[in-house]
């Protein structure tokens, strides 16, 4: 799926994203990379709202697991079960998140289960970057859920 189709699908399946502006500026087969300006993000204190900034860090992570799943030509429903979030420090800017898998190597395991059980779980990373500097990480676990064919 290449960037502007991404971009479309997220804010069409999940409208916060557009409300946030969210942007897709590079898709990889390791790594979703997406960019949210800071104003419609704003908090209070005139730097980027907490929860804007883990839902950008959570959307790159859902993004580089559906599009994986989905170069493979599995049709699934993805879900987050679980996160933590981490900020070291304010964001008075636009912002990207940068995906990636946990663990690489359980990719496989991950497939090998989702083919056999019908529901497989992965961690992914995100890392929010700001001014060219890592000011946050995102560690999720999402569920994928194949879809009859």
């Amino acid at each position: 799926m290449e960037n502007i189709a991404l971009e479309q699908y997220l804010h069409r399946q999940i409208p916060l994203s557009a409300a946030m502006q969210v942007a897709v500026r590079a898709v990889m087969s390791d790594s979703v990379i997406l960019s949210a300006p800071l104003e419609p993000n704003l908090n209070h204190k005139s730097t980027a709202f907490g929860g804007s900034i883990s839902t950008l860090g959570i959307l790159a992570a859902w993004s580089l697991v559906h599009l994986r799943l989905l170069d493979q030509g599995l049709t699934c429903e993805v879900v987050i079960q679980s996160n933590e979030m981490d900020y070291d420090r304010p964001i008075t800017g636009p912002f990207t998140a940068a995906s990636s898998l946990a663990d690489p190597t359980a990719w496989p395991a991950f497939i090998k289960t989702l083919v056999r059980r019908r529901l497989a779980r992965i961690e992914v990373h995100s890392e929010l970057i700001f001014e060219e500097a890592v000011v946050g990480r995102l560690s999720g676990r999402f569920v994928a859920l194949l879809q009859k064919p």
